[in-house]
């Protein structure tokens, strides 16, 4: 069965790694946070590269190593994570990204805007603390 809106794997596992991050007493390295989002740590790797050098996560190499958060988790909205790995969201525009349009009306009826604008307000308005359990 299809859907309509779906997150990337990648968006997926920055957001579930950031929750986790921010719950952890300390560092927490790859391999803890890949075994608890069932990711592999290859993919995870890459995402949380991307987060360190978005500045939303600090790493440090070794044993002792692992990832903390660079702000507080009330500072971390769910979008800016979004962003950090698929880009700036836009709700302008056709969705298709056609200059040209053959027909007088869009057959999406501007479906395609509001549940992009309803997004952006949704992960705009939930930060990662919104999220920390325990």
């Amino acid at each position: 069965m299809s859907k309509l809106v779906q997150l990337s794997e990648a968006v997926s596992i920055a957001i579930h790694s950031m929750v986790l991050i921010a719950q952890a007493e300390g560092k927490i390295n790859v391999s803890t946070i890949a075994e608890c989002t069932g990711s592999s740590k290859n993919h995870l790797a890459k995402v949380m590269q991307r987060l360190v050098k978005q500045g939303l996560l600090s790493s440090n190499r070794g044993p002792a190593g692992g990832f903390i958060l660079k702000r507080p988790a009330s500072e971390i909205t769910i979008l800016e994570i979004y962003e950090c790995i698929e880009g700036k969201l836009e709700s302008e525009g056709c969705p298709n990204n056609k200059q040209i349009c053959h027909f007088s009306k869009c057959i999406m009826g501007g479906i395609m805007k509001r549940v992009t604008d309803e997004f952006i307000v949704h992960f705009k308005s939930h930060t990662i603390q919104d999220f920390i359990t325990g």
